[in-house]
């Protein structure tokens, strides 16, 4: 495995990160385990939850999941990096009780005791703002955050679906403060879906934040879908949106010329949509949710494989960037 700083912290995390969004709803807590014990075994130390995973009227089955993992003791809690994170509605009815979503100080505090519990640890690493809260004020999330740190509760915080400009807002305040600020950014980013590179991982450079991509794979469509398609083994790939997005036929010309080139050198397509986002500047590592042993290995492979020019040039111009801004919408 290999290792890199999360943004301009000490912190050393595996370039894999493992999402655990499916544990619960797709994959049982005893198959749930044995995932997190191969990808331990094989390194991975950076493992990515969230309080509402689980869905529906089980938010909060995922974190029990690790929860559970973690108690069955070893050095399972002290080898991993656990980052979870605040700020959606718990209510099973999708109805959160006042004061019981978002960022508010009030919420964060009874968030991450809630947390805590189900996770069976004593502290979270890597806490992360799920999203922007608008209706409160960042310098009462700092002060939460604050309070947090001190009391050993977490180590860090993080964004995700931040835009470029909170991100700098959020750090500003938090220097103003004397805090230590955001230090990674988790968004949307892969081959198809590039639109980050204009704000968002650019403010994340500029104030020293690791970038964690999650839908690596876009719901998919970059893991071999119209092979899988073709095969009949695809129910899941072209499925939902996956499906809408391979019905224009723009979006399949695309990935049948990303299939093409990739039959051409001999490469799996999920490992090349992984492998191409450990090129990309800023990138600590991409979120894998794996549900099978099958896709854990296959990421594994992503973190090794190394990509010739000749590809990366070709998957340029299958999939243009947008850009720097300003140069992409000015001069």
């Amino acid at each position: 495995m290999k290792y890199t700083q999360l943004g301009r912290t000490g912190l050393k995390v595996s370039r894999l990160v493992l999402g655990t969004m499916n544990f619960g709803p797709q994959t049982n807590e005893s198959d749930s385990h044995t995932l997190m014990d191969a990808a331990l075994d094989a390194g991975v130390n950076f493992f990515d939850t969230a309080n509402v995973y689980g869905w529906g009227e089980n938010k909060g089955r995922t974190e029990e999941i690790l929860g559970t993992w973690f108690a069955q003791g070893g050095d399972r809690r002290d080898k991993v990096v656990l980052a979870t994170k605040v700020y959606g509605n718990m209510g099973p009815d999708g109805e959160a009780w006042p004061n019981h979503d978002k960022l508010s100080a009030f919420n964060i505090r009874r968030a991450v005791d809630a947390s805590l519990k189900r996770l069976q640890t004593d502290h979270i690493d890597l806490y992360q703002f799920h999203h922007v809260d608008r209706s409160t004020p960042i310098e009462e999330i700092w002060q939460a955050i604050d309070v947090l740190i001190q009391q050993g509760k977490i180590l860090y915080a993080g964004s995700s679906n931040f835009a470029g400009y909170k991100i700098a807002q959020a750090n500003e305040v938090a220097r103003q403060r004397g805090s230590y600020g955001l230090v990674s950014e988790q968004c949307i980013y892969n081959l198809m879906e590039r639109g980050a590179e204009m704000e968002v991982i650019p403010a994340a450079q500029e104030y020293g934040l690791g970038v964690i991509p999650w839908s690596p794979l876009h719901g998919g469509l970059l893991g071999g879908a119209i092979r899988k398609e073709r095969e009949g083994g695809g129910a899941r790939s072209t499925s939902g949106r996956s499906g809408e997005a391979l019905a224009d036929p723009k979006v399949r010309a695309q990935i049948q010329a990303y299939e093409d080139l990739l039959d051409k050198h001999g490469l799996e397509p999920g490992e090349v949509g992984l492998a191409w986002l450990l090129t990309r500047p800023g990138v600590t590592g991409p979120i894998s949710g794996p549900r099978t042993r099958e896709q854990l290995d296959s990421a594994l492979r992503a973190v090794e494989l190394e990509l010739s020019a000749e590809v990366l040039e070709a998957l340029e111009e299958i999939f243009p960037g947008p850009g720097p801004s300003p140069e992409n919408f000015a001069w």
